[in-house]
Parts: C-alpha cells; sequence; structure tokens
C-alpha cells in the first residue's frame, strides 16, 4: 500500500501514531476518486471526496485542540504538507463555524442570491420534515 504523500523532510516524532489513520483514509479517497460516477450529477460524484477529505481534517484538528495528543511539531507538519486543510480549520476555530462541512458551503460567490448554502440554515427555521442536503457536498446541515 503507498505511503500517505509528503516531502523527502523526515516527519516529527508522533508521526507513527497517526499514519495508519492517515493511511486509511487516503486509500478510501484513492477508491473514491476511482469509483464510477454513471448516472449521478457531477456535484454528487465529488461528495465522498468531499466527506473523506473533512473526515481527515477533523481528525488532526480533534487531536491537536479537543485531545492533545500531537504535538504543535507534527500539527504543522501535517497542514505544512496539506494532509490537513488548514484553511477549513482556521474556520472550524472561529464562533458560529465548528461543524461547517466544507468551505464552499460559505462561499457567497458560488450562489445565486449572494447567500449561504442550505445546509447552513439552522434546522429550527427550516419547515418541519423537509430534508435539506447541500449541492456542494451532500451535507445535511451543518449549521449545528
Amino acid at each position: 500500500m503507498p505511503k500517505v504523500r509528503r516531502s523527502r523532510k523526515p516527519p516529527p516524532d508522533g508521526w507513527e501514531l497517526i499514519e495508519p489513520t492517515l493511511e486509511e483514509l487516503e486509500q478510501k479517497m484513492r477508491e473514491a476518486e476511482t469509483e464510477p460516477h454513471e448516472g449521478k450529477r457531477i456535484t454528487e460524484s465529488l461528495w465522498p471526496i468531499f466527506k473523506i477529505h473533512h473526515q481527515k481534517t477533523r481528525y488532526i484538528y480533534d487531536l491537536f485542540y479537543r485531545r492533545k495528543a500531537i504535538s504543535r511539531e507534527l500539527y504543522d507538519y501535517c497542514l505544512k504538507e496539506k494532509i490537513a486543510d488548514c484553511n477549513l480549520i482556521a474556520k472550524w476555530k472561529k464562533s458560529g463555524y465548528e461543524n461547517l462541512c466544507c468551505l464552499r458551503c460559505i462561499q457567497t460567490r458560488d450562489t445565486n442570491f449572494g447567500t449561504n448554502c442550505i445546509c447552513r440554515v439552522p434546522k429550527s427555521k427550516l419547515e418541519e420534515g423537509r430534508i435539506v442536503e447541500c449541492v456542494h457536498c451532500g451535507c445535511r446541515g451543518c449549521s449545528g
């Protein structure tokens, strides 16, 4: 099985603890990329990739900020090597964005009326029994 892509610089201490999980997520990513997409909309075929990208980034975020299980050096290494998305983590640290699924959901230029994605609307403000699904990433509500 191929390793998680990284530079020639040796990884910091603690890498061996997170490497198996990252390799497993990388394998899932490869499977999602090669999965056939016949019968799906173009955006639907990208949903599994967004989901795995979110999982990998959330894994690194939780290890550093919540569980304090990895060092700052290893965290910075993961961001520098683009194993985790530093822009998504920056949003997660801000109030109101703790459960954000992807950055496309808050980009107003991607919508017709210059607003956020429907998955950012709180469930209490939506009609009762209405199922909401994000067009960009398939999220069913990341507003909390």
